[in-house]
């Protein structure tokens, strides 16, 4: 017969046998999430030595342009040369031991190493299939419109997104001030702690006023909503009365008199488009902006964040009028604002934007292909084809008459937005045929002023470098 002491031994024992048990089941369990759910961001984080060592071995295959032009290539591991510097750093980013990389040295990482999703999940076995070059990767971005546009801002801040408005593939991505991918990790220190800010890559993190660049959208949603057509007549006598003693005003004390909308969109009325958000209120121009695809964060070959909207619940009558010029807490991206472009030029629908048009093995072979995805509809046929004849006004006889080139059909809205920090920054945005497809694009400059005269001429730069 067993003793107590016997009894209580065997107790302990099964006791450590469960807890083993448990510990095991766990230690089971976490082996599964490390090789299934959490075994792409392990493969793919910065801090993963085994991966770096292995990336070091293998030689990057080459980054090209839509023609193809070499933006950054290898020849041996370890280094990495960018012919175009500067000007292509915020398309080509960067890739360093310390650093890390970003732009599309981080997003077609694996493709330029040559490896595939279910390779990276191998562990030390995938270097067994790994080729020592990896896959070249074809852009849709154009050299040509990319220098055209960094060398027209001649050293001042800003951006430019140029699209195909058919297809959503990126021509160009410009921000200023840029850096040089090759010398960046040697210069990171300073470059983090410039006051300009030369890593943010602005033409897809940039969060601006839209100021009256927003005007086209505004249109729009008043068409839409019923609260407007085109034979009305405003009457603009240089302010617009918002109550609380508050009023806004035209720029420059300009008074534009009896116009309709299409004259308010060509001559950059405030006193319409103020007049009109209050018109919609809240409810309603929530729904517009939305429609418009300004709460959607963009994904796929890049990442872009989205429009800061205000709490349109909750806005006062003032707080609307300001909406309605792009003003108030309303802040967009270049890219953004690209899109709004190619949505008018582009019979309402708004393709998915992209950048990478193919992938190619050393040996030749296309792995894959970009290909153009119909993103969502952001207004009908109609009301695009309006809104688009507005704004070719705009630069035919309006604010935007500087982005105007001969023989080529050439829209576009001009916007001067209120900066809290400093001066006034300048927008364009608009749309152009030209080399046999429609473009769209946006352009802003920082603290400089107007953007008929400051930021439509970059505009006409970039047009006449597609020509």
């Amino acid at each position: 017969m067993k003793t107590g002491k016997e009894r209580q031994a065997k107790l302990h024992v099964l006791q450590v046998a469960a807890v083993l048990l448990i510990l095991l089941f766990v230690l089971a369990v976490y082996i599964i999430y490390l090789q299934s759910i959490a075994a792409d961001d392990l493969a793919h984080h910065p801090l993963n030595q085994r991966s770096a060592q292995t990336e070091a071995a293998i030689q990057r295959g080459t980054l090209l342009d839509a023609k193809g032009r070499v933006l950054a290539q290898s020849f041996a591991p370890g280094q990495r040369s960018y012919p175009m510097g500067a000007a292509m750093a915020p398309v080509t980013g960067y890739v360093g031991e310390r650093i890390g990389s970003a732009g599309m040295e981080a997003q077609a990482n694996q493709d330029l190493l040559g490896r595939t999703e279910s390779l990276t999940r191998l562990g030390p076995i995938a270097q067994l299939f790994e080729a020592d070059r990896g896959n070249d990767v074809k852009l849709t971005i154009d050299a040509d419109v990319q220098q055209a546009a960094y060398d027209a801002f001649d050293g001042r801040r800003g951006a430019v997104v140029v699209l195909d408005a058919a297809t959503g593939a990126v021509l160009a991505m410009v921000s200023c001030p840029s850096y040089h991918p090759e010398t960046v990790e040697s210069d990171w220190d300073r470059l983090r702690q410039e006051e300009a800010g030369p890593l943010l890559n602005r033409a897809l993190y940039g969060m601006y006023p839209p100021g009256s660049t927003i005007k086209p959208l505004i249109a729009d949603i008043a068409l839409e909503q019923g609260v407007t057509d085109e034979n009305e007549v405003f009457d603009c006598n240089g302010k617009l009365d918002v109550g609380g003693g508050q009023t806004i005003r035209e720029s420059h004390g300009e008074v534009h008199g009896r116009v309709h909308l299409s004259e308010a969109i060509a001559e950059s009325c405030n006193v319409t488009f103020g007049a009109l958000a209050m018109r919609l209120g809240g409810k309603k121009l929530n729904d517009g902006f939305t429609r418009f695809g300004f709460s959607r964060e963009i994904k796929g070959d890049f990442t872009g964040t989205a429009a800061h909207l205000p709490d349109f619940t909750n806005l006062s009558q003032g707080d609307l009028a300001q909406i309605g010029i792009g003003q108030s807490t309303l802040l967009v991206s270049p890219m953004e604002m690209a899109l709004l472009a190619a949505a008018f030029a582009n019979h309402g629908v708004v393709m998915e934007p992209y950048l990478i048009a193919s992938v190619v093995t050393p040996g030749g072979v296309t792995v894959r292909e970009g290909q153009p995805k119909r993103w969502f509809e952001a207004t009908t046929p109609e009301r695009a084809r309006i809104i688009d004849g507005y704004m070719e006004q705009v630069v035919q006889k309006g604010t935007g008459t500087v982005a105007r080139v001969s023989g080529v059909r050439v829209t576009g809205k001009t916007g001067t937005a209120e900066n809290a920090q400093g001066e006034d920054h300048a927008w364009f945005i608009g749309s152009a045929k030209v080399g046999g497809r429609t473009v769209a694009f946006a352009i802003i400059v920082e603290n400089s002023g107007g953007g008929g005269i400051e930021a439509a001429p970059i505009a006409r730069k970039i047009i006449l470098s597609m020509e």
